[in-house]
């Protein structure tokens, strides 16, 4: 599959002047920062009106790494930053392995830091990481504001030629019907505060959209309980407390309880939560949740609970 050369011309409306904050470098600095909350204001709602797209990339998720493959986010600049960020949070948040969420940012780890020169212009560079890193199975979500950056389009297309499922991300309306995506998620962000500066609005798009894609992936593969975090790894005071506060908010049992039930789980808060809202003892809660790839509510419906 090639993109047509036509969709990197594409005017997008993140670069345009927006007509309401012509007036920007005159304003007091409370008007100033009153007038890029107004402009923020809108976000929300262009997300809203791209979540049917986003759920079909959350479904294309959820089987690619309930079948053993993985996630790979691509991004330039503000977008392979969000990116990195997102993936960086969800092995402490939900104890996800380190191999589900694989992140290609342009320019590699030096760009992280500060910009590399004409990294996001390589469609063979993305094209190449690609190509030796996605395999047939997995979903790869690009991120680009424009919907036209090389980098990212070449590494789409080289994931697609793997066999891998693909969706992008991106704020140009005007592109939409030139890319071959799986799913396209175009959240109209409209011009920038300042014309261009795309890591202020499509940005804040972009890190509302992954947060949400990652947290309902997290939740469709049984990571959580209700809203509680129960797969997440306690590697410090802070996590260990809260450990032992999820614990009771899901059990309504005593801290003391709940620390004994910790100590019988060996620090798993799913056993000992499975094994105190079952009644089961510890073993037998592992056994039930080993059965349902970790799902609690299903371990507690095989055990009669529900």
């Amino acid at each position: 599959m090639t993109v047509p050369r036509q969709a990197v011309h594409v005017d997008s409306p993140t670069e345009r002047r927006n007509p309401r904050t012509t007036d920007l470098d005159q304003l007091s600095t409370l008007d100033l920062l009153r007038s890029i909350n107004a402009e923020d204001r809108l976000v929300p709602d262009a997300v809203a009106a791209a979540l049917p797209a986003l759920a079909a990339a959350v479904d294309f998720a959820v089987e690619a790494l309930r079948d053993g493959h993985r996630v790979h986010y691509v991004g330039a600049g503000t977008s392979g930053r969000m990116a990195t960020l997102d993936a960086a949070e969800l092995l402490p948040t939900y104890n996800a392995p380190p191999e589900w969420f694989v992140v290609h940012h342009a320019g590699g780890a030096t760009a992280l830091n500060r910009a590399v020169e004409n990294a996001e212009d390589d469609d063979e560079g993305g094209a190449a990481e690609l190509a030796k890193s996605a395999s047939r199975g997995d979903f790869v979500l690009g991120l680009t504001a424009s919907g036209r950056t090389p980098f990212v389009l070449g590494a789409l297309r080289a994931a697609r030629e793997k066999g891998a499922h693909t969706g992008l991300v991106f704020s140009n309306p005007h592109a939409t019907g030139l890319l071959d995506i799986d799913v396209l998620i175009e959240v109209d962000t409209g011009p920038e505060v300042v014309a261009g500066s795309t890591r202020m609005k499509a940005g804040t798009a972009q890190k509302l959209v992954l947060t949400a894609f990652s947290t309902a992936v997290m939740v469709k593969l049984g990571r959580t309980y209700s809203n509680l975090m129960v797969s997440m790894r306690a590697t410090n005071a802070k996590l260990r407390g809260r450990t032992l506060r999820i614990l009771r908010e899901a059990t309504g049992v005593s801290q003391q309880e709940c620390t004994v039930a910790l100590d019988d789980a060996h620090g798993d808060l799913k056993v000992a939560l499975v094994h105190l809202l079952a009644g089961v003892d510890a073993e037998r809660a592992a056994t039930a949740l080993a059965a349902t790839d970790g799902h609690v509510r299903q371990a507690l419906t095989a055990l009669g609970t529900f």
